[in-house]
């Protein structure tokens, strides 16, 4: 019985030893870290959107810059839940990346000034914003209060409604209920333009059109696209009430916990994303609205100057002091 007792000892430390021999060739092998960081990162747009696109490219020069040593795997349409989901997982540490904007309010309230309605005259006017110091004093903030740090970023569309019934005056909106995202400042300003809006997922969207739970919704055209809307609606109403732009953004934990090299590594395939992205937009938001028309749907000029003259006085009364002074920074920018 001593005798198969001490053969039993002497193996289960012959397996420890074996099991520290291989954690320690783990760690050191080639003088490097062999310890793959695995990242999840959810997005709301189909895989042949901008953001899925970029974000395969990113993914793939993080993986080329850190010999392997981190590697991010890409969950487009909602599959990690909705942006405020795939947020709160992050904090939660059951996932890391997402793509977001005027949602991190929810946090950061200078988020908020993202996608303010008729606070941008345009792209270039959101470049100079984004690119400044307004676009850093908003970063901060996100990072402060969101835990998440912005690697870089997607210009958007501006944001149309789309209906199955045109929308060209505030008239037209009488009674006319409409899916907003979780933006509380989106809620306010379509009250007072006259419609009915009301929060809904981006995945719920396409359901709540074809059974009629709303009438319509507004979003840019890439999204429109590529969550299929054209199926269920026939008019983009160009209200073009938000140009704005959208964050590719890491908890912070996980971005420090980084050595300095991986995060060099990181930051210098975010700049090659930037690039690679800007060209994606460049080239697809004309032909994405010409795909929209062939599949059926009408583009419609709308009174934008109504609708600004109805929305602006309600952003001003929604947002905060602090968020005021940013909306004045932007609107001196011009």
């Amino acid at each position: 019985m001593r005798k198969f007792k001490w053969i039993a000892g002497l193996m289960i430390a012959m397996l420890m030893l074996a099991a520290c021999g291989s954690d320690n060739a783990e760690e050191t092998a080639g003088g490097k870290s062999e310890k793959v960081i695995k990242w999840k990162l959810g997005h709301l747009a189909d895989e042949n959107h901008i953001w899925h696109k970029t974000a395969e490219k990113f993914a793939e020069s993080v993986k080329e810059k850190t010999d392997g040593q981190i590697e991010i795997v890409i969950y487009p349409n909602n599959s990690l839940g909705g942006e405020t989901d795939t947020i709160n997982s992050i904090q939660a540490g059951s996932a890391d990346m997402v793509v977001s904007g005027e949602t991190l309010q929810n946090w950061a309230p200078k988020a908020a000034l993202m996608a303010v309605p008729y606070a941008f005259d345009g792209i270039d006017h959101v470049k100079k914003v984004v690119e400044g110091d307004i676009g850093k004093e908003i970063e901060e903030q996100i990072m402060d209060k969101a835990k998440l740090t912005p690697l870089y970023n997607h210009l958007r569309a501006p944001r149309n409604l789309t209906s199955d019934k045109k929308i060209e005056s505030l008239a037209d909106l009488k009674g006319f209920t409409m899916r907003v995202p979780n933006v509380p400042l989106f809620l306010k300003v379509w009250e007072a333009a006259g419609a009915k809006p009301q929060v809904i997922d981006f995945n719920e969207v396409f359901t709540g059109l074809q059974q009629g739970v709303i009438m319509g919704q507004e979003n840019p055209v890439d999204l429109i696209q590529s969550g299929g809307l054209y199926e269920v609606q026939k008019y983009v109403n160009r209200t073009e009430h938000v140009y704005s732009w959208i964050y590719v953004l890491v908890g912070n934990d996980q971005f420090n916990a980084l050595t300095e090299e991986q995060q060099k590594a990181v930051k210098d395939a975010a700049t090659e994303a930037q690039e690679f992205g800007d060209s994606l937009y460049d080239e697809s938001i004309e032909s994405i609205e010409q795909d929209l028309k062939e599949k059926g749907m009408e583009f419609v000029d709308v009174d934008r100057q109504e609708f600004s003259d109805a929305m602006l006085p309600a952003v001003k009364k929604s947002l905060s002091d602090e968020q005021n002074e940013v909306l004045d920074k932007i609107l001196d920018a011009k």
